[in-house]
């Protein structure tokens, strides 16, 4: 077996396990590591049956993960929450989230198709999309609520970006050592970016961009809309510019989102967003490298983040 082979395979216990939630008829015919993740290895399963046709699966898998049983926990809670929604999730097969079948906490689904676009061609295009879709996602109601939000950045666990305009990250972090304000809670993806979201693109019509799928569920939260805007407003800054990070909440609220109503609540949760994320800048370059942005170097993202922090400080005078 080769080392291509080897990453691919998946492992005999969990093999076993998927085996159990397949048709009588049904065998995997072929798995494909599927790259752009941080936390999880994810693969593609094809299912051939007897008749010869097939379907794919996508076997998410947690290795030496911390919390990776109350993160499958609630994937599979909101996948089944958002079947007949209208909100395009993939749909839950099984999961095993302490491991008692498998090598390691598993989560097996189906497959969606469409693929995330991180180019900047088309991107004007793509925003209100994304922003329309988000607000559809803060439209479900849930019976019962999703755990609630939990940020673990702290003014002091704030990495400033080398040559960062020291003044105006002081100025954040300041910021995130007030309390954090009352919000109308929502259901949140938490994670929601371009990464986690599949769009079926024809490449002679970037125009007629549309949500094929929208993935990784593990971190459903219930919270302020705020929060999930800001996190896409972070990552749309870091990919393409800061100033589509400044344009993600108009877009939300041209889509009819409601976000919070004084200026400096809506600084908070911007600002602890981005401040965030200078936490993980080497995982964020590292998965978006992987996935063709191989023009993203540490630098390159580390100086766009600056310059988002400093704008968001700046607009508030």
């Amino acid at each position: 077996m080769t080392r291509h082979d080897e990453a691919e395979a998946v492992r005999p216990l969990t093999l076993a396990w998927v085996r159990r939630h397949l048709n009588a008829d049904e065998r995997i015919a072929e798995t494909e590591v599927l790259h752009g993740g941080i936390t999880a290895e994810m693969r593609r399963l094809t299912i051939a049956a007897r008749d010869g046709s097939t379907r794919d699966l996508v076997l998410r898998t947690f290795v030496d993960v911390e919390h990776a049983e109350d993160w499958l926990n609630r994937e599979a809670d909101a996948l089944t929450l958002l079947t007949g929604t209208g909100v395009p999730a993939p749909a839950l097969v099984a999961v095993d989230p302490a491991a008692a079948h498998c090598e390691y906490p598993s989560l097996l689904m189906t497959h969606l198709t469409g693929r995330p676009v991180l180019d900047d061609e088309g991107l004007a295009t793509r925003v209100p999309v994304l922003a329309r879709q988000l607000v559809a996602i803060h439209a479900v109601r849930p019976a019962q609520r999703p755990p609630e939000y939990v940020t673990l950045t702290t003014a002091d666990t704030v990495v400033t970006p080398k040559g960062a305009d020291a003044a105006a990250w002081a100025a954040a972090i300041d910021v995130i050592r007030q309390p954090a304000p009352r919000y109308e809670g929502r259901f949140l993806h938490r994670d929601f970016h371009p990464g986690n979201v599949l769009f079926d693109v024809l490449p002679p019509r970037p125009a007629g961009a549309r949500i094929m799928g929208v993935v990784d569920w593990a971190a459903t939260s219930w919270g302020p809309a705020d929060l999930d805007v800001a996190h896409c407003s972070t990552n749309l800054a870091l990919l393409h510019g800061p100033a589509w990070g400044l344009r993600f909440p108009e877009a939300y609220e041209e889509a009819g989102g409601v976000l919070a109503a004084a200026a400096n609540e809506r600084l908070y949760w911007r600002v602890r967003d981005g401040l965030a994320c200078s936490e993980e800048v080497q995982q964020v370059v590292q998965s978006w490298r992987q996935a063709g942005r191989t023009d993203l170097t540490m630098r390159t993202v580390e100086e766009r983040l600056d310059a988002y922090v400093t704008a968001l400080m700046d607009a508030v005078g």
